[in-house]
């Protein structure tokens, strides 16, 4: 019994023991346990705080980046609206100024109109008065004549009337010669506001060219090459070009003759082209010139087309076209005739503008009116008729042929296109530095001017100045009077205009005038 009690005690203290032990296995696993699970909570908590940090600073950035582009945006986008408000600005104040200008001129031709009406009111009232006393003059006249004539009133009134008319015509010449000097004075101003107008329009630069006919040698033996043995060389450039090639004792130097500038061109290309190749020799010579007239025929072709081109025009023949072009080389007193040509063409068509006329007429004229210069060397005649003819010949119509003809007042106009014409080319002409001329020429201009001035009877002095545009002329006063000085102005002006060539106009002064003089003592 004692056996199975010790073994039966035995067997609960093993359990106990077991249990114990147990126990305690559990704990200590669960507290490792417990260790590893913090340890690793602790990691993924760190973890999660670096992730947290990585995206918040991502987010930061991703925030910063999208700030920094709707900035850029903004500013760009506010940027074109200021643009856009600048822009309506500055089309809103030329709008306003254009409205101030328009005002103003409304305001003016209002005031003008406003002016004349009452002009044309006061002289209505003056002559309704004046209807109202011959009627009543007449009335008057009547019943007296009645009495004490023996006409009758038939007779005395048809001679009241008679002198009535006579009076009416010499008030209204009256009347007429005064709207005539203001119609006079309006045109005149008109006139000169037109003319100003088409010159600001076109303000081109001065166009002045030198004829220049000589070719620089790189040294003078180059002279004995060009001449060629036996005068070969100097020959045939003289027979393939028609042009006189003058070599003197001019160090470096051979001046070309030739009344043609477009042979002077060609030879003046060729004979550079040949010192430069070094090659100078009759075939070569062949050679060259052949080639440089292609060249300048294709040159003066597109020039004439190019000016045509410039100003609008079309249906001109292609001969004409050509004729253009080959005033590109040549000249009148240093002024390259195309350019004044062209220029004319700007002017007159300007001017046709503002006058309401054909401004397409005008410039077709003012293009073509010294077509003539480009062949004058080779026909006889002026250069007004020989183009007007080319122009007849070449199906441009009457009109444009009567610019062309009477464009240095040498015949009747048949339109205001033809008068434009001939004061547009007065204009390219005329003004300072357009054309030259030389020293000596300028000094005999001069000199004749106060020569012929001088030359009228009752003249005391004559003097030329603003560079021979004007003469003024101090008469005797004891020997002219008023009325003869302004016959002498009127004849003066006819003799410089047939005896003195001259560019664009003189003017002449007759100066009267008398002093007393008396010293007190």
């Amino acid at each position: 019994m004692i056996g199975t009690g010790n073994l039966f005690i035995f067997l609960a203290a093993g359990l106990v023991i077991g249990f114990v032990l147990s126990f305690l296995y559990v704990k200590v696993s669960t507290s490792n346990k417990t260790k590893e699970i913090e340890e690793k909570a602790k990691k993924l908590l760190l973890d999660a705080e670096k992730e947290a940090g990585n995206i918040k600073k991502e987010a930061q950035l991703e925030a910063t980046d999208t700030v920094l582009r709707i900035k850029t945006e903004a500013e760009k986008d506010l940027k074109e609206r200021r643009s856009e408000l600048n822009l309506f600005d500055k089309r809103l104040r030329q709008r306003e100024e254009m409205f101030d200008r328009k005002l103003e001129q409304l305001d003016r031709k209002e005031s003008f109109f406003n002016k004349k009406d009452r002009e044309f009111s006061n002289r209505e009232k003056a002559l309704q008065e004046k209807e109202q006393n011959y009627e009543a003059l007449l009335k008057k006249q009547n019943e007296v004549l009645a009495q004490i004539s023996t006409l009758s009133v038939e007779e005395a009134r048809q001679e009241l009337l008679k002198r009535v008319e006579e009076e009416s015509r010499f008030e209204a010449a009256k009347i007429a010669k005064r709207i005539e000097d203001e119609t006079v004075e309006s045109a005149n101003r008109k006139s000169k506001e037109i003319l100003s107008l088409a010159i600001q329009r076109y303000a081109s630069e001065y166009v002045s060219d030198n004829t220049i006919s000589t070719v620089s040698l790189p040294n003078d033996e180059m002279k004995g090459r060009i001449i060629g043995r036996e005068g070969r060389n100097i020959r045939t450039l003289e027979a393939k070009t028609g042009v006189e090639f003058i070599i003197d004792d001019t160090p470096e130097t051979v001046i070309l003759s030739c009344f043609d500038p477009v042979r002077r061109e060609i030879a003046r290309v060729s004979l550079e082209r040949l010192i430069t190749d070094g090659r100078i020799h009759p075939t070569r010579i062949e050679e060259i010139v052949e080639k440089v007239t292609k060249e300048i025929e294709a040159t003066i072709k597109e020039e004439g087309e190019k000016a045509v081109f410039d100003l609008g025009l079309h249906g001109l023949h292609p001969e004409l076209v050509r004729l253009i072009g080959r005033l590109k080389y040549r000249t009148s007193y240093g002024q390259n005739v195309l350019r004044h040509s062209i220029e004319v063409a700007y002017l007159a068509s300007a001017m046709a503008g503002e006058l309401r006329v054909d401004s397409k007429l005008a410039k077709r004229a003012g293009i073509l009116h010294d077509i003539g210069k480009a062949i004058d060397h080779e026909i006889e005649g002026s250069h007004q008729s020989i183009g007007a003819d080319f122009a007849k010949k070449y199906g441009e119509n009457a009109k444009v042929v009567n610019a062309i003809l009477v464009h240095h007042g040498e015949g009747d106009t048949m339109t205001v296109e033809a008068s434009l014409v001939a004061a547009a080319d007065a204009l390219s002409a005329a003004r300072p530095g357009a054309r030259k001329e030389t020293l000596t020429d300028y000094i005999k201009r001069v000199e004749k001017l106060e020569q012929i001035a001088t030359s009228v009877d009752g003249v005391n002095k004559s003097y030329a100045i603003q560079a021979g545009r004007e003469v003024r002329i101090i008469v005797k006063p004891e020997e002219v009077n008023d009325v003869l000085c302004a016959q002498i102005s009127r004849d003066l002006a006819k003799k410089i205009e047939s005896e003195l060539t001259y560019p664009g106009q003189i003017k002449v002064t007759v100066i009267r005038e008398s002093r007393f003089v008396e010293y007190a003592k």
